[in-house]
């Protein structure tokens, strides 16, 4: 009888503790899906399954169908994982991704519905808990956010700045949170007692109300206020919140005036930002404005060329790398899941990565960053750099120097636009698409052989793009 009571138990015990845990699990999967692409997740996520949970570890097994996955998905995917884990149920300290083969069953051996030691145990809550790839090592930099990423590391990095509070601004994907993860990283890397708090605008917001209705604000304010290092993401978000700006002004002011350390990032610059009271912009101002503009074609090559160092089994071709940097021009962060993406279906297809094949896996994402280039357009420019007439593009003329630059609008007219090969031979003046190819060709081994003249074509493939 005493068995039975004890059985019936446990089983209400896990009919409980079922909830927090299949709940995460589901927001975690949703977020994933969102992020990486229905494809990407259905390919490699959606077949995890929760395995056994260790509530004194807070160590969970994400259980993978086979080693192969279970590598794969650790690999790629493994941080990512982790991170939203202990984003959502901080419980969940450590994330393990097993096959089922090797490991256990999918049967979640589910966490105590009250379970304060062990999160006491783990990671201190009051310290940030950074990204570990956001790093000033793995910040690929570039013309467009040159400026933001030195005065990061500055301010990360050096005894004393001239500038405070440091204020990023810059459009989605853009990596304002990547460098914002890195001033984390390096401070507290020179600084290990050092108090560093990092919260979005919006949970600032959300705590300083939670304050006021627990009547706690002292203690909500001590924690700001004393921090040596405040970061702030997406101030825009406080917009309209007359309350909670007061609050953040003198929040500021506190930091500030302590000679402690503030950054705070937007999507827009201080004088764009509506419904923000003017002291705090004129406070935001006080300090160093850098934006991140939008990350131009060599920035966009370099990045890819970096992440592709760390995927030594994704062979991609020059070729290919350059195609994605020319199509995938909305953000770093998009352009980064079109790798990852390639990478993932490559490697389960076993299919050689080439440019049919990247338009096959990328087919939606490059639709919906095309940019409409004409050939007009190309003609035009690359007359005006070669500085010959445009009409020249259309006319009879062979002599050298009218026709290289036709050949190279021509190669231009393949790259940029999805125009077919007789549609661009009839724009140069009714020339049969045989004469197109034979330009393809024809400037594309010039390329690898002349410095200038790729560099030519990089340059009116920036001004093209820009």
């Amino acid at each position: 009888m005493q068995a039975e009571r004890s059985d019936s138990c446990q089983e209400r015990t896990e009919g409980q503790v079922a909830a927090p845990l299949e709940a995460a699990w589901d927001s975690i999967r949703a977020g994933l899906r969102r992020d990486l692409g229905a494809r990407t997740f259905d390919g490699w996520l959606k077949p995890a399954a929760l395995g056994n949970f260790d509530p004194e570890m807070g160590a969970l097994d994400v259980v993978m169908p086979s080693q192969f996955m279970a590598d794969w998905v650790r690999s790629h995917f493994g941080d990512r994982l982790a991170l939203a884990w202990k984003t959502t149920l901080p419980l969940v300290r450590e994330v393990r991704v097993v096959a089922s083969s090797d490991g256990p069953r999918p049967t979640p051996l589910l966490i105590l519905e009250e379970a304060p030691e062990p999160a006491a145990r783990g990671r201190d809550p009051s310290i940030p808990n950074f990204d570990p790839r956001y790093r000033f090592e793995t910040f690929v930099i570039g013309k467009a956010n040159e400026v933001a990423a030195t005065a990061a590391k500055t301010l990360a990095t050096a005894k004393s700045v001239s500038f405070n509070p440091l204020f990023i601004h810059g459009g989605t994907g853009r990596g304002k949170t990547h460098l914002l993860h890195a001033i984390g990283h390096a401070f507290l890397a020179q600084n290990r007692s050092a108090k560093v708090v990092s919260m979005s605008a919006e949970k600032f917001m959300v705590e300083f109300i939670r304050a006021l209705k627990e009547n706690d604000t002292i203690g909500f304010k001590q924690r700001l206020r004393s921090a040596d290092l405040l970061l702030i993401d997406d101030v825009q978000f406080i917009a309209g919140k007359d309350s909670t700006q007061e609050e953040f002004f003198h929040t500021m002011n506190e930091i500030i005036t302590a000679g402690r350390r503030l950054v705070i990032t937007s999507d827009r610059a201080p004088q764009d930002l509506d419904g923000i009271a003017p002291r705090i912009l004129s406070r935001l101002s006080w300090g160093l404005v850098a934006d991140i503009n939008a990350a131009d074609f060599e920035l966009r090559f370099n990045i890819i060329e970096t992440k592709l160092a760390a995927l030594p089994a994704v062979d991609m071709p020059r070729n290919v790398v350059e195609f994605l940097a020319r199509r995938v021009t909305s953000s770093i962060r998009e352009l980064e899941g079109a790798l990852n993406r390639i990478a993932a279906y490559a490697m389960m297809t076993g299919r050689a990565i080439d440019v049919a094949f990247v338009e096959e896996v990328l087919a939606n994402v490059l639709r919906a960053n095309q940019r409409r280039i004409t050939i007009d357009e190309i003609q035009a420019q690359v007359a005006e750099h070669y500085r010959i007439r445009k009409a020249e593009m259309t006319s009879a003329r062979r002599a050298r120097e009218v026709a290289r630059p036709r050949q190279v609008a021509m190669y231009l007219s393949k790259q940029l636009t999805p125009k077919s090969l007789p549609d661009i031979g009839r724009r140069f003046g009714g020339r049969d698409h045989t004469t197109v190819i034979h330009a393809v060709r024809q400037i594309e081994k010039l390329r690898a052989s002349d410095a200038e003249l790729d560099a030519d074509i990089r340059l009116l493939t920036r001004q093209l793009e820009g």
